[in-house]
């Protein structure tokens, strides 16, 4: 009965699906739809850091990155910084940044 046991391990190593796990169909993973590169859930230090997102954020939320409490939150998204500003970031501002922040491959 031992020798059984001690077989079980090198027979699912040496099994090259068992070993490795599910394997995911490559069609599947051809046909999942690229993430956005920034969403309003992106840090807003990671999007100052990107030219192209940078030019957003100074186009429709002017000042923001020259705000004097700028360091407190640069590290939230835009959709947390909203809970803090609802003034400025309204709905509608946000959804013209989401579209905007989408459109950067």
């Amino acid at each position: 009965m031992k020798a059984a046991l001690t077989l079980v391990p090198l027979l699912v190593l040496s099994t090259p699906a068992l070993a490795a796990g599910p394997v995911e169909p490559p069609q599947a993973a051809a046909t999942a739809a690229p993430a956005a590169k920034f969403t309003l859930e992106t840090p807003i230090e990671a999007l100052v850091a990107d030219p192209a997102a940078k030019a957003v954020i100074d186009k429709d939320l002017p000042g923001l990155v020259s705000h004097p409490q700028y360091e407190m939150f640069k590290s939230m998204g835009l959709s947390t910084l909203a809970g803090f500003a609802a003034d400025r970031l309204t709905p509608e501002v946000l959804a013209k940044v989401k579209t905007e922040l989408s459109q950067i491959k």
